[in-house]
C-alpha cells in the first residue's frame, strides 16, 4: 500500500516547467547493488536548459540516480538496473549504444575538486584532444581558454597555464577548473554530485553564478544538501527518500507546498 501511494505522490507532481519535449525521460528506474534495493520505482523527465536539483536525506538514493543518466554504473559489481531510460527517444542501455559515446554527452563535477595532477592548460585540453574534437593546436588553444572564461577562472590562471599544476590551485579555482574541464568535451548535460559541498561561501556563490549562466547552453542535474542553494539556482527540484522519488515540481512549489509529510520535514530541518 506504501508503494501505491509513493507512486501515486510521484506521478501527480508537476513534472515540467516548459512545452519542450523531454531530453531525457525514466520510466520505472529500480536499481539493486547486490541484496540492497536503492532505487525504487524512479520516474521523471529532464528537460532541456533545465536546472533540475536532487534533494534528500543521506543515502536515499540522489547520487544513485544521477549516476543512472550517464551509464557510471556499468563498471560497478553487482549492479542490477530495471525500467527505462532514455536520451532523445533511445534506450541509453541499448546494445547498439556506445557507453563512452554515450558519456561524451554529459559532464561530471564530483564534490570534492579532482583536477588532474598537470598543468591547467593540460586539464583543460585532455578531454577535447583524446575525442579528437579540435583540429589543431591554435584552435585548441581557443577551446581551452573559452572553457576557463566559462568557467570563470580565466583572469585568474591566463597566466600561468602551463607552469602550475591543477591540484597548485585554491580549493574553489580547482572546481572551477573541473567545470572548466567538464565544458571542453562540449556536453549537452552537466551532471553535478554536490558541486559546492567541499568548498567555501565565496567559491560556493561563484559555482551557483557558473550553473545559471551555463543553463542557457546545457541542462545541469545537481545533487545537493542545501536547501538555500536548491532555492537559488534550481527549476525544480526532485525529492528523494529511501530510495524512491516523492516528488518533483517547481522549485517554488515543493518548497511552499510539498505534499508529503516527509519532504515537508526534510525542508524544514526536522530530519535529514
Amino acid at each position: 500500500m506504501q508503494a501505491s501511494a509513493d507512486r501515486l505522490d510521484q506521478s501527480s507532481a508537476p513534472r515540467r516547467l516548459s512545452n519542450q519535449p523531454p531530453l531525457m525521460e525514466l520510466e520505472d528506474v529500480n536499481l539493486w547493488y547486490g541484496g540492497t534495493h536503492a532505487l525504487k520505482d524512479v520516474s521523471f523527465d529532464l528537460f532541456p536548459n533545465e536546472i533540475l536539483a536532487f534533494i534528500g536525506p543521506s543515502g536515499c538514493g540522489k547520487s544513485t540516480a544521477l549516476k543512472c543518466l550517464n551509464r557510471m554504473h556499468d563498471g560497478t559489481r553487482d549492479v542490477v538496473i530495471t525500467g527505462r531510460i532514455e536520451l532523445d527517444g533511445t534506450d541509453i542501455h541499448d546494445p547498439d549504444i556506445d557507453p563512452p559515446m554515450h558519456r561524451r554527452r554529459f559532464g561530471w563535477v564530483a564534490q570534492k575538486p579532482n583536477p588532474f595532477p598537470m598543468s591547467i592548460w593540460r586539464n583543460v585540453a585532455y578531454g577535447a584532444q583524446i575525442h579528437g574534437l579540435m583540429a589543431g593546436r591554435a584552435e585548441l588553444d581557443a577551446h581551452v581558454e573559452d572553457c576557463l572564461r566559462r568557467a570563470h577562472l580565466w583572469d585568474e590562471v591566463k597566466d600561468q597555464l602551463h607552469k602550475s599544476n591543477g591540484t597548485d590551485l585554491s580549493g574553489g579555482q580547482q572546481q572551477r577548473l573541473c567545470i572548466a574541464r567538464a565544458l571542453s568535451t562540449k556536453p549537452e548535460i552537466l551532471l553535478m554530485d554536490e558541486p559546492t559541498g567541499s568548498i567555501d561561501p565565496i567559491a560556493t556563490a561563484k559555482v551557483e553564478e557558473l550553473m545559471l549562466e551555463l543553463k542557457p547552453d546545457h541542462t545541469i542535474v545537481v545533487v545537493t544538501h542545501s536547501m538555500m542553494e536548491a532555492r537559488r539556482v534550481a527549476d525544480r527540484v526532485a525529492y528523494f527518500h529511501l530510495g524512491r522519488l516523492l516528488e518533483i515540481g517547481p522549485t517554488d512549489e515543493i518548497f511552499t507546498h510539498a505534499r508529503t509529510k516527509e519532504a515537508r520535514r526534510f525542508i524544514e530541518g526536522k530530519f535529514g
